[in-house]
């Protein structure tokens, strides 16, 4: 749920929003989205309650040709995101819901969908048991774990350890401490990217682009990301790409309806 304000009000102040919209959300969804409009094959495993938020949740991964067999349904109300937007920033409050649900008996049913594949993406957003497993398979089986610790909570202590790609964004990073991955991505925002490979850090430039709406650009960038390194091996260059799709993600409203293609990407 997405609001948008002149600016945030102070201690006990009310203020007149200027919109309110409803879009499909959760980071792992947004950047399995991300992934299957850049023609990847994508698998999603979590859960959604049985409601209406969750018949919409899940009507968007099919129209975006996420499998999604390993999407419980569960007897627990659907996450939701809250989201303010003003001239200057966007911030969000993330109720967990049934993503609390997603456990290890889960995570074991979908054992051969996480090894067979060439990335793992994890987020902050399902519990440290959850992700961990998943990490230990994909670690097991050669799958790349690209974790992006958003928001930053027990499960980067679980993940971490695993994790051979992290991208965070300038809260996120000063979050990790001591954590050094073999690759660190520190986003930016219009700024592009750091990327940082064994203590050498490369800037990445964004293209300028008009701002319409801000949320989501990240998880374009990591499901770019991840789609872009499977396909060349070279962090940097995938990281080229992926500040492209964060920019074209901006130029839409709402978190999952702004995933770009490849055609919007070449078009900036």
């Amino acid at each position: 749920m997405t609001v948008w304000v002149p600016r945030r009000p102070q201690n006990d102040e009310t203020i007149h929003g200027n919109r309110v919209e409803e879009f499909a959300g959760g980071k792992g969804a947004n950047q399995a989205v991300a992934a299957a409009r850049l023609d990847a094959e994508v698998t999603m495993v979590g859960c959604v309650g049985k409601d209406g938020r969750g018949d919409f949740l899940l009507a968007e991964l099919d129209a975006a040709g996420v499998n999604r067999a390993h999407v419980s349904r569960v007897d627990t109300s659907t996450g939701i995101a809250l989201i303010t937007v003003d001239a200057d920033n966007v911030s969000i409050v993330v109720v967990a819901g049934a993503n609390d649900v997603l456990d290890r008996e889960r995570i074991e049913a979908a054992a051969s969908a996480i090894k067979s594949a060439d990335v793992l993406l994890l987020q902050g957003e399902v519990g440290a048991e959850a992700s961990r497993t998943a990490a230990l398979f994909a670690a097991a089986s050669s799958t790349l774990v690209l974790f992006n610790p958003a928001p930053f909570n027990d499960v980067a202590q679980q993940v971490l350890p695993l994790a051979d790609v992290v991208v965070v964004n300038r809260y996120e990073a000063q979050q990790l401490g001591d954590a050094e991955p073999p690759v660190l991505i520190t986003t930016l925002g219009a700024d592009g990217c750091e990327v940082r490979i064994d203590q050498e850090t490369t800037r990445v430039a964004a293209p300028k682009v008009e701002v319409i709406d801000p949320t989501g650009a990240g998880d374009a960038f990591v499901g770019a990301f991840a789609v872009a390194f499977v396909d060349t091996g070279d962090p940097i260059a995938a990281a080229t790409i992926a500040v492209r799709a964060g920019a074209a993600a901006v130029a839409s409203v709402g978190a999952q309806p702004g995933m770009p293609t490849w055609q919007d990407i070449d078009n900036l």
